[in-house]
């Protein structure tokens, strides 16, 4: 993000433009500073550099918010696994009778671990009643003889994790206010299967609301990197590898993706059918990329979501199989009339 600086100090004086480099790469040029510098300059003159995509300040300022969420989010997931570690060194089974340790009941137990209670029985009536798991199996998972050592990094810990969920919690408050303007528009969006208000919002911050900036959805898609690359050679296909586009977008799809293959929708069916062929990797991608042109034709035309259902895929299933079947009976020098069976 070295460019950055000199945009922002720049912008509203000149005209400018920042170019690809992968784009710049392939035109051939003189590797000193100096000459590549004035080489840029004859190339921009005679209209061969392409203008990389810059989104407007305030696109800029709620991208910084949800890539800081982001990375807060990874850094909690960290300290939550360090806290596992942590435990399973203190001969403490925590994990193996609450789903989720730093929920309501495990931050209780771990305060109460941290402050040097011992005794399993007292640490697990701090429990809340909805858990299900039973007095004495958690009283059991929770005896250890833990050390001064392990009290003070459960401490650190949990004081590190709070102050993360705080921060998570702020900066969700603060996107918010920043989307309020598009609160129809995000409802209208949330009916999109496996799309959720957090993916949605990576969406606008990264993609936008003007889809003009993008020629067509493949541009998009190939921005994004959510397609397949073209790397080829002598007329050769050497690999189908995913160009590097926008990590962030990225991400935020193959979530959206998996969540939509628990379903029995359109999109879901799509992702088993793909992943039995090519694995849950590809399937992901090609949901991904799915979900990424359904936004963009909605915020296009601004219309709802059309469900199209499972049905469509084994309508067309027996379509193929049927013209399979009669281009079979053609070989054998038949000709074929299809004509339905009344109904008994």
């Amino acid at each position: 993000m070295y460019w950055r600086p000199v945009y922002d100090r720049l912008f509203g004086f000149f005209e400018l433009t920042v170019a690809n480099a992968q784009h710049m790469k392939a035109v051939p040029g003189h590797k000193t500073d100096k000459q590549d510098a004035e080489w840029i300059a004859d190339l921009l003159q005679h209209g061969l550099l392409k203008n990389s995509f810059v989104p407007h300040r305030e696109q800029q300022n709620l991208r910084g918010l949800t890539r800081l969420r982001t990375t807060l989010v990874q850094e909690r997931a960290r300290l939550v696994n360090r806290l596992h570690k942590t435990l399973q060194e203190a001969n403490i089974k925590l994990s193996g009778v609450l789903s989720d340790i730093v929920g309501v009941s495990g931050k209780a137990i771990l305060h109460a671990l941290a402050a040097g209670e011992t005794d399993g029985h007292r640490l697990a009536r701090l429990a809340h009643p909805s858990v299900r798991c039973p007095h004495d199996q958690l009283a059991d998972a929770l005896e250890s003889e833990i050390g001064e050592h392990h009290q003070f990094l459960l401490q650190e810990l949990l004081t590190l994790i709070e102050g993360l969920d705080h921060s998570i919690t702020h900066l969700e408050h603060k996107i918010e206010e920043r989307l309020q303007p598009f609160e129809k528009t995000l409802e209208r969006l949330e009916g999109i299967t496996g799309v959720s208000r957090l993916v949605l919002q990576v969406l606008f911050a990264e993609v936008g609301t003007d889809m003009s900036r993008f020629p067509d959805d493949a541009h998009l898609a190939s921005w994004a990197g959510m397609c397949p690359g073209q790397h080829e050679s002598a007329g050769k296909r050497l690999s189908g590898r995913t160009r590097k586009g926008n990590r962030w977008l990225r991400a935020a799809l193959i979530q959206a993706a998996h969540a939509a293959g628990r379903t029995q929708t359109y999109l879901g069916e799509q992702y088993r059918r793909i992943s039995k062929r090519r694995g849950k990797k590809r399937a992901a991608v090609a949901v991904g990329h799915s979900i990424l042109v359904i936004y963009s034709h909605m915020m296009l035309t601004g219309e709802h979501y059309q469900e199209k259902g499972v049905e469509l895929f084994r309508q067309r299933d027996k379509q193929q199989h049927e013209r399979r079947l009669i281009q079979r009976l053609e070989h054998m020098g038949y000709q074929v009339i299809l004509q339905p069976r009344p109904a008994a």
